[in-house]
This record gives C-alpha cells, sequence and structure tokens, in this order.
C-alpha cells in the first residue's frame, strides 16, 4: 500500500521546479511537522516534503490536536529556507491557505472558503488547517516549516467537534485522490510564495485571497483578551492582518481568536 501511494505522489509531482523535489513518505509519524523539523536540522534542502498516513500526534492552533486516522487525511510538511526576515514569516501561514484552497477546489469543485487567517471550511465546517512553525538564530531564518491537515475521506468525528468539523467526503458525497489535491496545492503554492518573496508581503495575493475569504462583509467576534468586541471584516492588510470596521472606525487585528457570526465557532 505504501509503495503504490508514494509512486502516486511523485507522478502527481511532476513538472514542479522545488516543491516536493524531495519526497519523504512515512506510513505513521508524530507529526509531520516535527519529521520535518528534523529533516531540516540534518540538513535537508528547502521544498522537502513530508508526507505519512498516519499522525499520532497531529497538532493544530494553540497546540490543539488534529485528528488524523490512518488512510482518511492529507497530513503534508513543505519545509522551507527563506531568505525572508523573521516578522514575515507568520504571513506565509496566509499564502498557504490561498494556494490549499485553490487546490482544493480545482479537484472538487466545491466552494471551499477561507477563514482568516487559514483554516478552510465548506458548508461551515473546518475542513483543513494550517500550523507553521520556524526556528530562528541570530535574527535570521534558519528554517521554517508548513503543515497542512485536510479531511479528505472521514466518515465521521468525535462527539465534541462533529458540529465544528467535517470532511470532503462527508460535505460532497464521494472519495477523492489525495495525491491529485496534493500535487495542484503546491503547484499553486510555488507560484505564490514566488510572488511572496518579491515583496515579503501579501500585496501581489491579497485580491485573490479576498475572493475565498468567507469573513469579508461578515460579523465578527474578536476575542481581543483585553477586551472582545465585535464588528464587520472588510479584508487583510498587505501584512495579512484583519481588517475590522467597529463602528466606523477600522481596527487592525493580527493574533488571536476571530469567531465568525455563521461559521462554526461563534458564540
Amino acid at each position: 500500500m505504501g509503495t503504490a501511494i508514494q509512486e502516486e505522489l511523485q507522478e502527481n509531482l511532476r513538472g514542479m521546479n522545488w516543491a516536493g523535489k524531495k519526497l519523504v513518505y512515512c506510513e505513521t509519524v508524530d507529526s509531520t511537522n516535527t519529521k520535518a523539523k528534523e529533516l531540516a536540522e540534518l540538513g535537508y534542502p528547502s521544498g522537502t516534503l513530508v508526507t505519512a498516513e498516519q499522525q499520532k500526534a497531529g497538532r493544530g492552533r494553540s497546540g490543539r490536536g488534529w485528528e488524523s486516522p490512518p488512510g482518511t487525511g492529507i497530513f503534508m510538511t513543505l519545509l522551507l529556507r527563506p531568505a525572508i526576515r523573521p516578522d514575515s514569516a507568520s504571513m506565509l501561514t496566509l499564502v498557504a491557505a490561498l494556494a490549499a484552497v485553490r487546490g482544493v477546489r480545482d479537484i472538487t469543485q466545491a466552494d471551499v472558503q477561507i477563514k482568516w487567517p487559514n483554516d478552510l471550511v465548506l458548508n461551515g465546517k473546518k475542513i483543513c488547517g494550517i500550523l507553521t512553525e520556524l526556528s530562528v538564530q541570530e535574527g535570521m531564518i534558519r528554517y521554517l516549516v508548513v503543515g497542512i491537515g485536510i479531511n479528505v475521506h472521514n466518515e465521521s468525528f468525535p462527539e465534541e467537534i462533529r458540529s465544528t468539523a467535517s470532511s470532503l467526503f462527508l460535505e460532497c458525497g464521494r472519495h477523492f485522490h489525495r495525491a491529485e489535491i496534493i500535487g495542484k496545492l503546491l503547484k499553486n503554492f510555488e507560484n505564490d510564495y514566488e510572488i511572496f518573496c518579491r515583496t515579503e508581503d501579501l500585496s501581489g495575493l491579497r485580491d485573490e485571497y479576498h475572493a475565498f475569504l468567507v469573513n469579508r462583509g461578515r460579523s465578527v467576534r474578536v476575542l481581543d483578551p483585553r477586551a472582545p468586541y465585535e464588528g464587520k471584516a472588510l479584508g487583510i492588510t498587505e501584512k495579512g492582518e484583519l481588517i475590522v470596521d467597529v463602528q466606523g472606525q477600522k481596527r487592525l487585528v493580527s493574533s488571536g481568536e476571530v469567531s465568525v457570526r455563521g461559521i462554526y465557532g461563534y458564540v
């Protein structure tokens, strides 16, 4: 089974310029991000792709677990060694979300959207999460890993997340080739990454990101630890901050949880 999956992945990675040129496939890992960081320390090149059939300790934002049963999802991490400032690195999470939403839509034809900054949602439920981690030394990025988890074949979820999480199978009613989604996603990422690196901001990608942003024009609740507030999301800045109109005044949200009316997580 593993050999067949590797061959399918290799076939779908043909034509890439650099992403996935080095492929590391694992049947089981703690997490693909952890494995990619280990490989980075061993000197593996930028563009190395780590994929796995199962993660035993997959993680999402704020250290939350990510459901990773074998054979059901896409568990992948791309290793990068970008020549950018460390304070620009967080924007790559949005770049990855844009590449992922287009890759999934290309294969499924489903109306997948982005919930700022980096979750993919379909019919109001989360189907994909992205986690970016980096290593910095003396003010420079040594390496950066972008982990992407997509629920593809899952037929059910634990009760505690059933109302907020779903899969492509549950929402579309059919199965998809995971390798095809990975191939489309990485092709998009190669292009978007090069656009981003030229400016180190999202100026060249913002309009396209807006086209898929489910928050745009909707009421949001910003869970600011100082004082939560509500407003209307207008879009993002060139730095990836969410612009929120609060009674005629614009506020910029750069971190923290944002709940969106009508989308999972709104209270």
